[in-house]
């Protein structure tokens, strides 16, 4: 049964998707000290467990979109604030409509106390949540509607709290929505729920396609010369490490180029060689560039619990750049690009496919099945659509 949550006003949210509240290109934007100065009504409170500063990816995806129409408040996980403040958190205005709070306070629980001053009457029009972690604060919003984007199995992530299964329960329990970012979430979720929606990882092909241009490689990876194998993401406990060590092991002569930053791992776990590269994060507006350099993208993902339920937004981001793509069998990548993409099992299959892709290079046919794919698929779509449904359901 679902929770009871007192709704400010069924047709609210309606009016606010068939208008656009930004006149553009002749409004100027707020100060941080007059967002400050008292609290603000906003349409959408989004709470996410990953930092808008940090991988740009789904989140940042969708509600950067959804800020088109939408005063949006994202609030992150709460951090330690400077003793020597008084501010009790980092309001950053990433445009008019959307603004990224980092409360300053020790649990989730108390993130109430700081939004006091960022949130009128504590409401919103749609509340967002991509952790269930966040649902403690359920109890003291009052949303029109409650939409779980469901992105990831966090409960079977490394360092996962044991209250997070039973905070899920009641996240979902409280939803009127439910969205999945891969069709195995959406198996799992729609045994939970009577309103999922399946919207697997998007693109935004645009971008990632000026890889396919002039665009210059960037320095710290132009002086390689042997033929690169990459990747770009975070680099965890979902990844196969060992399996990145022993396939570059058995061949020397190709350079396997890690990018993005380390999380809930240290430098010591990452597996060392000569033709193996780590160059930490990189920006969001600089991954082309890095993917440019690319021979072939990987995805060497481990199978284990945190990636059962996965679908990498990278698959379609290395397609926009025309790259040929080995991973590992990955359910939701084999389910869905069993045709484009390469699998390996082990080291010796993950080299062979390297080697194979290297000596017949059929790019003519690559393309074509890439193009067949993308066409059916971007992020703005993918919002458009979520859009439509939360509009039909505030009817």
């Amino acid at each position: 049964m679902k929770c009871v949550v007192e709704r400010p006003s069924a047709f609210q949210f309606m009016r606010h998707m068939n208008k656009v509240t930004i006149a553009k290109g002749n409004t100027p934007s707020p100060t941080i000290s007059e967002i400050n100065e008292t609290p603000n009504n906003y349409d959408m409170i989004v709470f996410c467990h990953l930092r808008w500063q940090f991988v740009y990816q789904r989140p940042q995806h969708i509600i950067s979109r959804m800020a088109e129409d939408l005063k949006i408040l994202m609030v992150e996980e709460p951090m330690p604030g400077d003793p020597n403040s008084n501010e009790p958190g980092n309001l950053m205005m990433i445009s008019q409509n959307l603004h990224v709070l980092q409360p300053f306070c020790h649990d989730i629980a108390s993130i109430a106390d700081v939004l006091v001053k960022y949130v009128k009457n504590f409401s919103a029009d749609i509340g967002w949540f991509y952790s269930a972690a966040f649902s403690p604060l359920l109890s003291t919003f009052k949303f029109g509607t409650v939409v779980y984007d469901c992105m990831d199995e966090l409960a079977l992530f490394k360092g996962a709290s044991p209250q997070l299964i039973e905070q899920e329960k009641y996240l979902v329990a409280s939803a009127d929505i439910v969205f999945t970012g891969g069709k195995s979430l959406y198996e799992s979720k729609k045994q939970m729920h009577e309103n999922v929606y399946c919207f697997p990882s998007s693109v935004d092909e645009e971008h990632f396609s000026t890889a396919l241009n002039g665009i210059a490689i960037p320095a710290d990876v132009s002086d390689i010369s042997t033929p690169v194998v990459g990747y770009f993401g975070v680099i965890d406990e979902r990844l196969d490490l060992e399996l990145l060590r022993e396939t570059a092991l058995k061949i020397p002569d190709i350079t396997f180029v890690m990018i993005g930053p380390l999380a809930k791992i240290g430098e010591a776990d990452l597996p060392q060689a000569t033709n193996i590269r780590y160059t930490g994060m990189k920006s969001y507006a600089e991954l082309p560039a890095y993917l440019k350099s690319f021979d072939i993208a990987m995805m060497p993902f481990a199978l284990n619990d945190a990636t059962k339920f996965i679908s990498p937004t990278k698959t379609l981001e290395y397609m926009a750049a025309g790259k040929p793509i080995i991973s590992t069998r990955i359910t939701d990548v084999l389910r869905d690009y069993s045709d484009s993409v390469l699998f390996a099992d082990d080291a010796d299959e993950f080299a062979r496919h390297i080697n194979t892709i290297l000596d017949n290079q059929d790019s003519l046919t690559r393309i074509a099945q890439y193009r067949d794919i993308l066409d059916k698929t971007s992020w703005n779509a993918t919002v458009s659509s979520m859009k439509n449904i939360i509009k039909e359901f505030a009817k």
